[in-house]
């Protein structure tokens, strides 16, 4: 059985509100400083939560054209900010020259998962979803 656009858009939303809840934990429990290439990851993900939410209840096909441009920019960010921890983009390039250095480490997950990789895949995830929900909402009645 295929899934529904609306259960499509609640996987989005719902990788959305995890990344959120995990961002606001990690900078306000656990007191871990974000980069600014994190707080640019943050301007795209948070308004995902609410944008997603708003076209769920009652369900708005559409919502996939507001909400997939917040996940493309902030896909993009995460993915500038993973190649600058890799070594492939120089520091000279991105303009992180105030506070947390956008290089650092502070975090891994499983010993080689970084807060960036982990926004890349969420906005890959959320991506994904919203374009299975775009095409599926095309040939789906309901």
């Amino acid at each position: 059985m295929k899934p529904t656009p609306w259960a499509l858009v609640f996987g989005a939303w719902l990788v959305a509100a995890v990344s959120t809840l995990g961002a606001l934990f990690l900078s306000e429990v656990m007191y871990l400083p974000p980069c600014l290439l994190c707080w640019y990851q943050r301007v795209f993900m948070f308004p995902l939560v609410a944008v997603l939410a708003v076209g769920l209840f009652p369900f708005d096909r559409t919502v996939v054209r507001y909400a997939m441009p917040l996940a493309l920019a902030g896909w993009l960010v995460a993915v500038a900010h993973v190649l600058l921890m890799a070594g492939l983009i120089p520091e000279a390039a991105i303009p992180c020259t105030q506070g947390v250095p956008c290089s650092r480490i502070d975090f891994l997950l499983f010993g080689f998962l970084t807060l960036p990789m982990l926004s890349a895949v969420a906005f890959s995830a959320i991506g994904a979803l919203l374009a299975a929900a775009h095409y599926s909402s095309r040939t789906d009645p309901t």
